[in-house]
């Protein structure tokens, strides 16, 4: 602060005259104040949806945890997971999405208090109507403020806040997501791993056969059609493992990409090992999966968001009360710039009277985009109760299919053996030994198949059940980035 005496001579009498100002604005505030507390109130709407008390099929009783993947106990997968919740792309533009509606709720916050601005100007001017000389240096302090007489910007507030709820909460949902696809992915790849080894062992016994074959042939025992049957079959494994290796490539250029790094990159011969699955877990009641879900959660903040935005809609067809108030030094020269003070208080009232129907029809809109976040609310709690539904059925029935397959694979190795017996003997022409050894073989993949998908229903189970549980984003505050996300083999 300047020690030139000449300053507080005349810097007191602008703050007197300031203070002055604001005791006359007492009363008003107050009848302001009043006022707000008369302004749009929130409405509320009924859910279209009638959750049931229960759900249909019995559960298990054991407690399924936040990072439901370790259920899995496969050390791999947590590995695979954490580096994806670190490193998926996907997920940090969603995290930084979370930061943008952030942001604007801190924006929206602003204009709930005064605005004010300090603003240094300079010049001259010729012929010279107020200072000699016609120089002209000013310093003044602005302040605006729109009283907030409908809640306007409240609303406008915790719209924001809500939308920024909605956001984080879709944040929790693509990682539950991105979790399930890791996992969905890395099991698919070791059953096609699994299928895969199965079919080079088929392969080789079917070459034994062809083997065996030729042999009989040579000795005029059997006819040449049954080595081009052989042959048939063993070009039939081998195409289907063709197949198979091109499903391996493909799931392995997929966990990379859902890993944060470019495909190709993933290589490595997996175990080819499923793990066994735990006991089914307490779903617990349909309201305490709405609750619990952070897309039913999200989508219930949006319509929250929506129900504001017509009370914002409403309040702008209502007329807005500002105040400016303004006090400057004024000098022609920068060293007596004090000598000189000016201060205002001045006030508009904004009415719209025709914008064509413009507010109107703005207000229309916002009521029926809230009415349409209703329904989508709707929408999506019936989603999640028919997702945790459909996962039930899935596993409860997939069990009886895995014993029918089983069933079916034993009479087919137990009628293998018998056929291939009495074609030994010549009793039988070839085809016969053939198809049941196409069908067993194909018996055997088919289980491995069956095995995969029940365990991708329990997977399915745990992501319909899952609630929003903490990210390495939330621990750390930020993501990092990391050059070689993929654990090693």
């Amino acid at each position: 602060m300047p020690n030139n005496p000449s300053f507080y001579t005349h810097y007191v009498p602008l703050v007197r005259h300031f203070r002055t100002l604001a005791s006359h604005l007492v009363w008003p505030i107050v009848l302001i104040a009043v006022a707000t507390g008369c302004g749009n109130r929130v409405t509320t709407a009924d859910i279209p949806v009638t959750v049931p008390e229960d759900f249909s099929l019995p559960t298990g009783e054991s407690e399924m945890q936040a990072d439901w993947w370790v259920n899995f106990g496969d050390a791999e997968l947590n590995l695979l997971i954490d580096s994806a919740l670190r490193q998926n792309l996907d997920l940090k533009s969603s995290w930084f999405q979370v930061a943008q509606n952030a942001s604007d709720v801190a924006i929206i916050a602003s204009e709930r208090v005064p605005q004010v601005f300090l603003e240094l100007q300079g010049g001259a001017s010729r012929p010279v109507p107020d200072f000699v000389g016609g120089e002209n240096t000013q310093l003044s302090l602005r302040s605006s403020y729109e009283v907030d007489l409908w809640g306007r910007v409240k609303q406008s507030k915790l719209a924001a806040e809500d939308r920024l709820k909605a956001s984080f909460l879709d944040y929790q949902t693509l990682a539950i997501s991105v979790a399930g696809e890791v996992a969905l992915t890395w099991f698919s790849l070791q059953a096609f791993q699994q299928q895969l080894a199965l079919i080079r062992e088929q392969t080789e016994y079917n070459e034994q056969v062809l083997a065996l074959i030729r042999a009989r042939f040579a000795s005029g025992q059997v006819r040449g059609v049954d080595i081009l049957r052989q042959q048939q079959l063993i070009q039939n494994t081998e195409e289907e493992a063709t197949a198979i290796e091109m499903e391996v490539r493909t799931l392995r250029n997929r966990l990379a990409v859902l890993l944060g790094t470019a495909p190709g990159t993933l290589s490595g011969e997996q175990t080819g090992t499923l793990p066994e699955l735990s006991p089914l877990p307490d779903a617990g009641l349909p309201m305490e999966l709405i609750n619990r879900r952070p897309d039913v959660q999200s989508s219930f903040y949006r319509m929250m968001a929506a129900d504001r935005e017509v009370a914002v809609a409403i309040s702008n067809t209502y007329p807005r009360l500002t105040f400016n108030l303004t006090g400057a030094l004024r000098s022609n020269t920068l060293t007596n710039l004090v000598e000189s003070q000016a201060a205002s208080l001045t006030s508009s009232l904004l009415m719209p009277l025709f914008y064509g129907g413009r507010l109107n029809a703005e207000k229309d809109r916002a009521e029926a985009f809230r009415e349409q976040q209703v329904q989508v609310y709707g929408q999506t709690v019936l989603q999640a109760l028919q997702e945790v539904e459909d996962a039930l059925v899935r596993e409860s029935l997939q069990k009886k299919r895995i014993g029918y397959l089983e069933n079916q694979l034993n009479l087919a190795e137990r009628a293998f053996g018998q056929l291939r017996v009495e074609y030994l003997n010549g009793s039988i022409a070839y085809l016969d030994v053939l198809v049941s050894l196409d069908q067993m073989q194909q018996l055997k993949r088919d289980l491995v198949g069956a095995r995969l998908d029940q365990l991708l229903f329990r997977l399915a189970l745990y992501r319909a059940l899952a609630g929003g549980f903490e990210t390495p984003a939330e621990n750390d505050g930020e993501i990092t980035r990391n050059d070689n996300p993929i654990p090693s083999k």
